[in-house]
């Protein structure tokens, strides 16, 4: 069953209907619904469709001629074409008005070995398919090789893409569409061990428990996710020692440059090009103070992939008994009482994805375009009127650089209600920046609910909002 993607679907499907030729770049990290999307937009079109693999320039031109006879003129056997211009020649004669689609996925497989590819792709573009019914679709899971040989301007293909579509992972929201019986905690959690990946997404069995699915995809040994990080990491990278290191102290809540190599002694230079590699194939992303977005100090490295933070936080630790196959004792002893807590942070962007959302429907009495978090430090007077600096954040920041105005939140994805304190230490933090911004409403999440207090005393300024008003589909 394929779920979601209208958008892109109708990107997709508004380029097919444009007269004359089309180009459409699609990329994206690996397992996250590329060649399901092609697969399904494709469907009943007449199109060719082959993924390149690592087998080299030649062999890759080989399997796609056998796809492009096997397409156009399957009678033909044993057809062989000396080169790609050759090949080109014969699918422009091939052309009639049918709509005629080529998608060649894994791109960068082909085209790193043949440096020529992309520069005869743009020779027949300009010359002799311009006012031809084709439509080209190129894929990759590359994200360097597509942003800079496919899509920047040093690219020979510059300028001859009439849409391109980076595919990210679902949202909370449409994440939930694969297992719509589950309750809202139940699909919140499920989102945070599978971080949105459409692969990951689709081995959930909705006929299962939530707690049956965990146990079956990581803590067995023969379970899809017990060992996709390596596989991943392997897929993408020759040396997965330092990168996995790194992601190893990015799990565990190093997220500075310093502290990271701090804790793997290696200087920061060799830990920041591993780093740009692992943002490069986006597992690893840069997150920065939003109201200091140019205060390079204030830059911090977070797991993009919340199925990476769950693996890592759990799965190593319980290796050599996930081995003796008794992973399912392991997870209900260890890691079930610990899952409220890993759902902090998944929590926290969750609701940063809501006010954006609704944010910029101007929703909360400001039209927020930009939504983040915020961190620094703050002065307390302690119970002895002692005074005193202190670490701290704000879990949601969303910005109006319009009119300088904010709204600030605190989510808690905890079976305690929010209280009177948790209360007072947000309207506190209201000040840290409201000297930037004009803070005109304040957001508190929650899993379990309000205290009556709470309820009873809020500012007007304060809006209570549930796990359930977090699924309600914007109107």
């Amino acid at each position: 069953m394929f779920i979601g993607r209208e958008k892109e679907i109708a990107s997709l499907e508004n380029l097919y209907n444009k007269k004359k030729f089309g180009m459409s770049v699609i990329y994206g990290r690996r397992r996250i619904g590329k060649s399901t999307l092609i697969t399904q937009f494709l469907q009943g079109k007449k199109a060719i469709f082959y993924t390149a693999t690592k087998v080299g320039s030649e062999r890759n031109f080989a399997l796609f001629t056998r796809q492009v006879i096997a397409a156009l003129d399957p009678e033909l056997e044993d057809v062989a074409f000396s080169s790609l211009e050759m090949l080109f020649d014969y699918i422009t004669r091939k052309l009639t008005d049918e709509k005629l689609i080529i998608a060649i996925d894994e791109l960068p497989y082909w085209a790193e070995k043949d440096e020529a590819f992309l520069s005869v792709l743009q020779k027949y573009i300009d010359t002799k398919w311009l006012d031809k019914n084709l439509m080209l679709i190129l894929c990759g899971s590359a994200l360097s090789f597509m942003e800079k040989k496919v899509l920047s301007e040093k690219s020979p293909l510059f300028g001859r893409r009439d849409n391109q579509i980076r595919l990210e992972a679902f949202n909370y929201r449409d994440s939930a569409l694969f297992v719509p019986d589950y309750s809202y905690e139940d699909k919140a959690i499920c989102y945070g061990i599978t971080g949105g990946v459409a692969k990951y997404l689709s081995m959930i069995d909705p006929a299962l428990s939530l707690d049956e699915n965990i146990k079956s995809l990581f803590f067995q040994k023969d379970g899809y996710l017990f060992d996709e990080t390596r596989n991943l990491l392997i897929q993408e990278f020759t040396d997965i020692t330092p990168v996995n290191n790194i992601i190893e102290q990015i799990a565990n809540g190093e997220n500075t440059i310093n502290t990271i190599a701090g804790k793997m002694k290696e200087n920061n230079t060799t830990v920041l090009y591993s780093l740009d590699r692992l943002i490069g194939v986006g597992l690893v992303e840069k997150k920065k103070c939003i109201t200091e977005e140019k205060n390079k100090k204030k830059t911090q490295y977070v797991l993009k992939d919340s199925m990476f933070k769950f693996w890592y936080e759990f799965i190593p630790k319980a290796y050599s008994v996930i081995e003796l196959g008794e992973g399912e004792i392991y997870y209900e002893r260890v890691v079930r009482p610990l899952l409220h807590s890993f759902m902090g942070s998944v929590f926290e962007e969750m609701c940063r994805y809501y006010t954006l959302e609704r944010g910029v429907r101007s929703e909360f009495d400001s039209f927020i375009t930009n939504v983040g978090t915020w961190w620094g430090a703050e002065t307390v007077t302690d119970d002895n009127g002692k005074k005193r600096n202190q670490s701290t954040d704000i879990d949601v920041v969303g910005i109006s650089e319009i009119d300088k105005t904010a709204v600030i939140g605190e989510c808690k994805f905890k079976n305690e209600k929010i209280d009177k304190g948790i209360y007072d230490t947000i309207q506190r933090r209201a000040a840290l920046i409201s000297g930037k911004y004009r803070v005109k409403t304040i957001l508190l999440f929650s899993l379990a609910g309000y205290t009556d207090w709470v309820i009873e005393n809020r500012g007007k300024d304060t809006k209570l909002i549930t796990l359930e008003e977090l699924y309600k589909q914007v109107q």
